[in-house]
């Protein structure tokens, strides 16, 4: 529950300041005859976000065991791929989304009525998509195949805490540094992500794709019971598993290493440099 509703709160918040960023303009510059088609763009988005997260829960229902873990597991690795993406995009774009936005906004509001409603379709149904398909990634690899509520509770939690910070921001309420807050949460989404791809990797193992789901790395399911608290705590915050089979581990490490380094020095790892000291003019006789 405590990854959804992160993960909840970070891409709800993306989508939110997204429309918060569009709003604001058009009626910073006195066109709000556009807001309607704006809002109506941002309602597509929401709409179809919602029937591609239905599409995944209830799509593979009626096939066989072999098929849906083949589903899952491609499923949840595509999803890695989005949110590593995701989490070095924002990193790097967070002080200029605004004016990358405000642009593209005044090339569509030239186009017309239209264009606007596509620009906000694409500006919220891509961050709406990949929410939706990191969400059903996760909560498939929290719960496995037992329906629980948690995910959907954490993740809803996190949209609504999204839409009110938004809110309040536009209001001038609340100031928020977006570059320290994407940085901080991309951190943690990284052991998220790897989580995410090892239920992957265990998926494909148990449709006959990957070889080794009865090779075990590890297996502490007797110090950490998955059904204890704490091993609900640790499953359901970086989806870990009592039993690991060796590929799974070679997965998550092969994943965290590169991937946190890389971002470490990327978001934290620019220092100012310091201003060369002048030589001293020589001393005149």
């Amino acid at each position: 529950m405590v990854a959804n509703y992160l993960i909840g709160l970070r891409e709800g918040l993306e989508a939110a300041l997204v429309v918060s960023i569009l709003v604001a303009y058009l009626v910073k510059t006195g066109r709000r005859d556009l807001l309607p088609a704006l809002w109506f763009g941002v309602g597509i988005a929401v709409a179809a976000s919602l029937a591609f997260g239905a599409l995944l829960t209830f799509g593979p229902q009626g096939l066989s065991f072999e098929a849906q873990e083949a589903i899952g597991g491609s499923l949840s690795i595509i999803a890695v791929g989005l949110i590593t993406w995701m989490i070095f995009w924002m990193a790097k774009t967070a002080r200029h989304l605004k004016g990358n936005l405000q642009h593209k906004l005044d090339d569509a509001i030239a186009a017309g009525k239209k264009a606007v409603i596509v620009m906000a379709l694409l500006s919220v149904g891509r961050e709406g998509l990949e929410t939706a398909l990191f969400l059903w990634a996760g909560a498939k690899a929290t719960t496995g195949a037992d329906s629980n509520a948690g995910p959907l509770l954490g993740a809803a939690l996190g949209i609504a805490t999204a839409v009110l910070l938004a809110w309040l921001m536009y209001r001038g309420a609340v100031k928020l540094n977006l570059r320290v807050f994407f940085a901080w949460t991309g951190l943690f989404l990284v052991f998220v992500a790897a989580g995410v791809l090892s239920y992957g990797v265990h998926d494909l193992q148990e449709a006959g794709i990957l070889p080794g789901l009865n090779n075990l790395a590890f297996d502490v399911s007797s110090t950490v019971p998955p059904s204890s608290w704490y091993g609900t705590l640790l499953k359901g915050i970086f989806n870990f598993t009592p039993a690991t089979t060796w590929l799974q581990l070679v997965a998550w490490v092969a994943y965290v290493v590169p991937v946190l380094t890389i971002f470490i020095r990327t978001t934290w790892g620019h220092h100012t440099p310091v201003p060369a000291v002048p030589a001293p003019a020589p001393a005149t006789v």
